[in-house]
C-alpha cells in the first residue's frame, strides 16, 4: 500500500450509529501525482515520488521545475514514500482517496505546531517555585551548572528554548469515514500541526 499526501482541515465531532460522539480530524486528500520512481538498480532502494497541490509554473525555480518532466503538471509539495513493487505504478498516474479504502488504521506524519521560545515550565513541565511574596523563585529553571569543578554547564540540561515544530508521527488512527465526494477522510483523534498543515498518510505499522 502506497502512502499519500493530504492536508489537515481541522477537527470536529460526529455521532456514531450507537449514539456515541467521536472527535475526528478532517484530512483533505486530493489527487496525488506520481512524479518519479526510485529503483533498487539505480538508487539502491524502492520508492515513489508524489506531488500534491497545484502551483503556477511561473513560481517555480529551475531546479524545482526539473522534477516535472514529460509535461507533468507542477505541484507545490513533493514527498517520497518508500515501498515495494513500484513496477505496478507509472509516472504520471494519479492516486487518490480510493486507494485507501482497504485500510482501517493509518499512521499520520506532520510537523507539530510551533510555539516559539518558551520557558522551562511550559517546555519541560517544571513546577516552578513558590508563588508567595518574597520567594524570588517563580518560573526560572534553577541551577544548571557546577561549582568550582568542573565549573561549566553540562550539555543536555533542560533549559528554555524553541518549542514545537518537530516532525511527529501519530500511529494507529482509526478511520471513521471516507467522503469520496468531497475527497475528505475522517480519522478518530488528533493529527499533528495547525490547520492547512501538509500531512503524510501511511498504512498503520501496528494496530491498537
Amino acid at each position: 500500500m502506497i502512502g499519500l499526501i493530504g492536508q489537515k482541515i481541522g477537527m470536529t465531532q460526529i455521532f456514531l450509529e450507537n449514539g456515541n460522539i467521536v472527535p475526528v480530524s478532517v484530512i483533505k486528500i486530493e489527487k496525488n501525482l506520481i512524479l518519479n520512481k526510485r529503483t533498487e538498480e539505480k538508487d539502491g532502494y524502492s520508492a515513489l515520488v508524489l506531488g500534491y497541490g497545484d502551483i503556477s509554473d511561473k513560481k517555480l525555480a529551475k531546479p524545482y521545475k526539473g522534477q516535472f518532466k514529460n509535461d507533468l503538471k507542477p505541484k507545490r509539495y513533493i514527498k517520497e514514500f518508500r515501498m515495494d513493487e513500484t513496477e505496478k505504478f507509472q509516472v504520471g498516474q494519479e492516486l487518490g482517496l480510493d486507494d485507501l479504502k482497504e485500510l482501517n488504521y493509518i499512521d499520520v506524519v506532520g510537523m507539530s505546531k510551533g510555539k516559539g521560545y518558551q520557558g522551562v515550565m511550559k517546555r519541560h513541565g517544571f513546577h516552578g517555585g513558590r508563588a508567595t511574596h518574597g520567594s524570588k523563585f517563580h518560573r526560572v529553571n534553577g541551577s544548571t551548572g557546577q561549582n568550582t569543578y568542573p565549573g561549566h554547564c553540562f550539555k543536555g540540561v533542560k533549559r528554555a528554548g524553541r518549542m514545537g515544530f518537530d516532525r511527529v508521527t501519530v500511529q494507529s488512527l482509526k478511520i471513521i469515514k471516507f467522503d469520496l465526494e468531497n475527497s475528505v477522510l475522517l480519522v478518530k483523534g488528533a493529527v499533528p500541526g495547525k490547520n492547512k498543515e501538509i500531512l503524510c498518510i501511511k498504512k498503520a505499522v501496528k494496530k491498537k
